[in-house]
C-alpha cells in the first residue's frame, strides 16, 4: 500500500558549514569524531568499516554484495579519496552501527553531523514527495530508534540530495522524515551541517535517544529506472559549540 507523504517547506534554511579534519574514525583532540574521510581504504576498493544489510542482518561488506548497477567504490579525486555511490535502476546502502568499536557516539556530547557530497548524475524525474518517484542521488540517514508494538519500525531522519525539490523541503513518511539539504545542478562539492538534536525536536517533538542506532549512506534510482552517481566525503560528528 502506498504511503502518501506530507510536505513542509521550511521558511528558514539551515546553514551549510564544514571544516574537514585530517583524522579518520578517531577523536580529534576532544572536539569531535571524524566518522570517515575514506583515506584509509584502497583506491577502487570498498569502505570495509561499514556494513551491508543482508536478510535483515548487518554483515561484513564484501564484493559479493556490490553489483555493476548498485555499488559503492572508493575513488581518487585529485589525490583525495572519496566514496562514490552509483545506481542504475537500483538502490544500495551501507550502515555504520553505533555502540561498536568502530563508532561509539552520544548525541549529548556530539549533536552536530557534518559532511561533504556532490552529485555527478541526478536521477531524471525523481522527487522525494511522490512515493512512486522517490529516488535520491545520495542520502545520509540517521536511525535514532526502533519503535512499535508488533512491528518495529525505525525512527529516522533521511537527509537527501534531491533532483528537483528545493532545499529546506521536508517530506514525512510516518516515522521516516526526508529533509532536502542539497538540490539540483551537479555543480561540485556541497557542505552540510545539521544539529541532529534540533532537527529531531522539530520533526518528531521531544528529545532524541542519546545513542542513535546507526548512520547510513544511500543512493537509489530504482523507482525512476534512471542513473545516479554521487560522492561522499568527510563525515564528522562535533559538539554544538563548533
Amino acid at each position: 500500500m502506498s504511503v502518501r507523504p506530507t510536505i513542509i517547506i521550511l521558511a528558514v534554511l539551515w546553514p551549510l558549514l564544514l571544516q574537514p579534519l585530517d583524522a579518520t574514525g578517531q577523536s580529534d583532540g576532544g572536539r569531535g569524531i571524524m566518522v570517515d574521510d575514506f583515506e584509509r581504504y584502497e583506491e577502487g576498493g570498498l569502505p570495509v568499516r561499514w556494513s551491508y544489510l543482508h536478510d535483515r542482518q548487518l554483515v561484513a561488506l564484501t564484493e559479493q554484495y556490490m553489483r555493476p548497477k548498485e555499488r559503492f567504490t572508493v575513488v581518487s579525486d585529485h589525490g583525495n579519496k572519496v566514496l562514490r555511490v552509483q545506481t542504475e535502476g537500483e538502490a544500495v546502502h551501507l550502515t555504520l552501527a553505533n555502540g561498536t568499536d568502530v563508532l561509539d557516539w552520544r548525541l549529548s556530547e556530539l549533536p552536530v553531523l557534518t559532511w561533504e557530497w556532490r552529485a555527478l548524475s541526478l536521477p531524471n524525474g525523481a522527487r522525494e514527495d511522490i512515493d512512486s518517484l522517490n529516488d535520491s542521488a545520495a542520502a545520509l540517514y540517521v536511525v535514532f530508534s526502533l519503535e512499535g508494538f508488533l512491528v518495529k519500525r525505525p525512527k529516522t531522519i533521511k537527509y537527501v540530495y534531491s533532483s528537483v525539490l528545493p532545499e529546506g523541503t521536508v517530506v514525512s513518511y510516518g516515522k521516516l522524515k526526508v529533509v532536502v539539504v542539497s538540490s539540483g545542478a551537479t555543480d561540485g562539492w556541497k557542505s552540510v551541517r545539521r544539529n541532529l538534536v534540533e532537527d529531531y525536536r522539530t520533526l518528531f517533538g521531544g528529545d532524541p535517544p542519546d545513542n542513535p542506532l546507526s548512520i547510513r549512506l544511500w543512493g537509489d534510482s530504482d523507482n525512476t529506472g534512471e542513473r545516479a552517481v554521487a560522492d561522499f566525503d568527510n563525515i564528522r560528528l562535533s559538539p554544538a559549540s563548533e
